[in-house]
């Protein structure tokens, strides 16, 4: 079998690895249908990762499974079912707790395409090991487009995550998103959904700024901070300066959810933080806590996570196309799943 191999700067390579076969009476051996990248994924295709080449990439796929161990009940070889980008066992102190990302049964950092906390191999795959199949795999609901939810191993959840309960605590309210990639639109068309009164996406880039547009959003190239201006700001550009700007819009008792991965230290306006009496959450997503409620808003009608697909490609083209510059690029080996869609190749 093969999987992607991110081997520096701006170039990934299929590698040749050994057959994967069930080892373990829990795990499951899934093949991926239809994958993403992450938005993590560019900083680290552009060299800007915490960790160097070679290592093998990607996070976010929907599977079918393949084979399974005698203990999974929970999925069957044929299934379509979403891997979170973390590993974890379901059953520890953390795991109980919902906190997916923090299990104590894996090393820290345990996850699919990055070697941080050991090594998972990538859901950029031919086949890929999932080793508490039970806790970890979800399945697909029926009619949702594994294609339109390539991103619900990371961030289409993140972004439920991002807005959703801070919109149910506050009906109405409203939303400053800085972003520079997939996760920012989706918590536009989340946002909308769930009824916020002002959506404003801030984006230099004129085709995101139009994607928010078709979600009702309001839109900027660039802002200056604007006071009391905004219920809860969402930055998930991974610079610090746009992680201030959101800070220094905040309504007194407002939340900033910072979801850019800062590979860069900077200064956080403190004083104005504390005046203002704001709370920062920067945190890994415990995605697993919150998929079903993600899933079911995406089943619901009321959201369309496809519009932030940017291009729809076969697989055999990875190497090629994953280091160039796309929005949200998915990658399939289903022939059914690549015919007659727009703008595939």
């Amino acid at each position: 079998m093969r999987e992607l191999t991110y081997v520096a700067r701006r170039e990934v390579r299929w590698r040749d690895v050994p057959d994967l076969a069930v080892e373990s009476a829990g795990e499951a051996i899934v093949a991926p249908v239809a994958a993403t990248s992450c938005d993590v994924d560019s900083a680290i295709l552009a060299g800007h990762g915490p960790i160097d080449p070679p290592f093998a990439l990607g996070h976010e796929s929907v599977a079918r499974v393949v084979d399974v161990g005698d203990s999974v009940g929970h999925v069957v070889p044929g299934d379509l079912v979403v891997v979170p980008w973390s590993v974890f066992c379901g059953r520890c102190e953390r795991c109980r707790e919902r906190l997916f990302a923090h299990c104590t049964a894996v090393p820290h950092m345990a996850m699919f395409g990055a070697p941080l906390g050991g090594n998972w191999g990538g859901l950029f795959s031919d086949l890929v090991r999932v080793p508490f199949a039970d806790a970890m795999l979800v399945p697909l609901p029926a009619g949702l487009d594994p294609v339109a939810m390539a991103s619900a191993s990371d961030n289409w959840p993140l972004a439920w995550r991002l807005v959703a309960p801070h919109l149910a605590a506050r009906p109405g309210g409203r939303v400053l998103v800085l972003a520079r990639g997939s996760i920012g639109l989706y918590v536009c068309d989340i946002a909308k959904a769930l009824g916020a009164s002002d959506v404003l996406y801030v984006d230099p880039d004129p085709a995101h700024r139009a994607i928010a547009e078709g979600y009702g959003a309001r839109t900027a190239a660039e802002i200056e901070p604007v006071r009391h201006g905004f219920d809860l700001a969402v930055e998930s550009t991974g610079r610090v300066d746009q992680l201030e700007l959101a800070l220094r819009s905040l309504a007194p008792e407002g939340f900033c959810e910072s979801a850019g991965n800062h590979f860069r230290p900077g200064a956080l306006p403190l004083l104005d933080m504390y005046l203002t009496g704001v709370t920062l959450r920067i945190a890994r997503d415990n995605v697993r806590a919150h998929l079903p409620e993600a899933l079911e808003l995406a089943g619901s009608g009321r959201v369309d996570p496809s519009r932030v697909v940017s291009e729809v490609f076969d697989w055999e083209r990875l190497p090629e196309v994953l280091p160039e510059r796309h929005l949200k690029p998915v990658f399939v080996r289903d022939a059914e799943l690549l015919s007659g869609r727009p703008g595939t190749s």
